[in-house]
């Protein structure tokens, strides 16, 4: 079991704009469902609300302080980041942290590997952001092609965070 942080960035390193992904690749939501099936998606309750609906044949983890989720078969509700990591040694699967932005930022210390996909595009006017050294810390294990003029790269991490041993 790994946690693994999944994203798509612009050549500016932005993942959104007013709410939403600034771009649709196909090919994109293929490869990241392909990736993410069977497993536990942990993020936010922006993320949350711009689905409309849970990933199906996923566990679907919101993090939010205030918002209560109406309940539905492959959704929960937990109140931080701290609650979803208590659960990853009883999962026995991987838990994707797929954002945004704040819930990257929280689970960075705690992730073991990075999936980024390069999106050939700079989106004016993005106001959503990857920390500029999220990959600090990690090496590129594989880089492949995946259609559209995408390209993902899968990261693994080659010493521990500052602070933990």
């Amino acid at each position: 079991m790994a946690i693994i942080g999944i994203v798509a960035i612009d050549r500016n390193g932005a993942i959104g704009k007013g709410g939403r992904l600034p771009w649709h690749y196909s090919t994109d939501l293929k490869f990241f469902k392909a990736q993410t099936t069977g497993n536990v998606c942990v993020m936010g309750r922006r993320t949350w609300e711009s689905l409309k609906k849970p990933l199906p044949g996923r566990l679907n983890v919101v993090l939010s302080r205030s918002l209560e989720i109406e309940e539905q078969p492959g959704v929960v509700t937990l109140k931080d980041r701290q609650s979803a990591l208590s659960l990853a040694p009883y999962l026995g699967c991987h838990l994707f942290v797929i954002g945004g932005e704040q819930i990257f930022r929280a689970f960075m210390p705690e992730i073991d590997e990075w999936i980024v996909t390069e999106v050939p595009l700079t989106v004016e006017g993005a106001d959503t952001f990857m920390p500029p050294d999220f990959l600090a810390g990690f090496e590129a294990r594989e880089s492949r092609a995946l259609g559209d003029d995408l390209r993902v790269t899968f990261y693994a991490r080659t010493r521990p965070p500052a602070g933990k041993n």
